[in-house]
């Protein structure tokens, strides 16, 4: 198993000289239902003097995708499909990143759908503030009742955390941003994406550009809507993969966990040793019922809260929302604790494996 960041080291295929404006590097797999939307948004994107590619690396998509963007490509010569043998977004990122032509290189994601205008503020604010990483806040957009659901909480700082990317209205200096836009030269000073990574390689990455003296920013002018998850499952398989790869780049960077990180897994991890320990002295199982009982109520308190502000129908599944979040991170957490750091393994099999649901073929109607 590979122990470090991956780099560009003299094995690696060497980039091309820039040729372009601006590269658009897009990994996917299996995002039918979404990647026409998001296509669109990009072909509309308002290109750059100099010009502008799109880049994508489809990680052997089965689901008609793959179809999709050869159909897309061959109608727009600026459109490239590469192969991603690796599937997961890391290894994506880094096989388009190396075949992009652009002097700039902005991210986009599959899930998402972008401004028409969001190439040409990404090199605005990149130029205007000297930063070396740029992107926008994280809006959400949704189409059911449950997808309503998370989007809502999806805002809470009290349920996700105190990230700034999840704050739609702030502008300035921050610790990582969603997408990102660099120069090239950026990749040739740090590395590529860590490829052992399936998920927080964009934290990882930035976490290494601000070791290294680098400046991210994150601004309200590049605007971007991800399609949030569309089912309890799924969000808490997210979340589950988030806080287990998270523990990764902690022992990667020995960093010290910062309290959002570590109190969803004291949660869990209090619930579950006093649910076994009250196996063999029952009061133990009278604290864990009060611990619960706790957490239901602040849940509930939360809950309503964000359905007073957003929408009060809401309010039944704003609670199983809340705890898909929070005991999904608090799980993987702790197991990651447990593969990392206590027994050194290799990452289990149920956090390697995608979370996004598989949608319907290209073309057809979602249901």
């Amino acid at each position: 198993m590979k122990t470090s960041p991956q780099t560009h080291s003299p094995s690696s295929p060497i980039p091309p000289e820039p040729t372009l404006a601006a590269s658009i590097v897009l990994p996917c797999r299996n995002e039918a239902g979404r990647i026409e939307a998001c296509l669109e948004s990009i072909l509309e994107q308002e290109p750059p003097a100099g010009g502008l590619e799109v880049v994508v690396a489809d990680g052997m998509s089965t689901d008609g995708t793959r179809e999709y963007l050869q159909h897309v490509a061959a109608r727009h010569p600026h459109v490239r499909v590469l192969d991603n043998p690796g599937r997961i977004v890391s290894t994506g990122l880094n096989a388009a990143i190396r075949a992009a032509r652009g002097a700039v290189l902005v991210r986009m994601d599959a899930h998402t759908i972008y401004a028409p205008d969001y190439v040409r503020q990404c090199l605005a604010v990149l130029r205007e503030t000297g930063a070396d990483n740029v992107g926008g806040p994280m809006q959400t957009t949704a189409d059911t009742f449950m997808e309503q659901a998370i989007c809502a909480v999806f805002h809470c700082p009290w349920a996700v955390g105190g990230a700034r990317s999840h704050r739609i209205d702030y502008e300035g200096y921050a610790d990582t941003v969603i997408y990102g836009c660099w120069q090239r030269r950026v990749f040739d000073r740090i590395g590529f994406f860590d490829e052992e990574l399936v998920r927080n390689q964009d934290d990882e990455h930035n976490l290494r550009l601000v070791r290294s003296g680098g400046k991210i920013y994150q601004s309200t002018r590049i605007r971007s809507w991800y399609h949030v998850r569309g089912s309890l499952r799924t969000l808490f398989r997210q979340y589950l993969q988030y806080g287990y790869w998270k523990v990764l780049v902690i022992r990667k960077h020995r960093l010290p966990a910062s309290i959002r990180h570590l109190v969803p897994g004291l949660l869990v991890g209090a619930l579950g040793l006093l649910a076994v320990v009250g196996l063999f002295w029952p009061p133990a199982l009278w604290t864990a019922g009060g611990l619960a009982t706790l957490y239901a109520g602040l849940a509930l308190g939360l809950s309503l809260t964000i359905a007073i502000r957003t929408r009060l129908t809401l309010l039944p599944v704003l609670p199983l929302v809340i705890g898909c979040f929070h005991f999904g991170y608090g799980y993987g957490f702790l197991r990651g604790i447990l593969d990392f750091v206590l027994l050194r393994n290799a990452p289990s099999a149920p956090f390697v494996r995608l979370t996004r649901e598989r949608h319907t073929k290209v073309g057809e109607a979602s249901s």
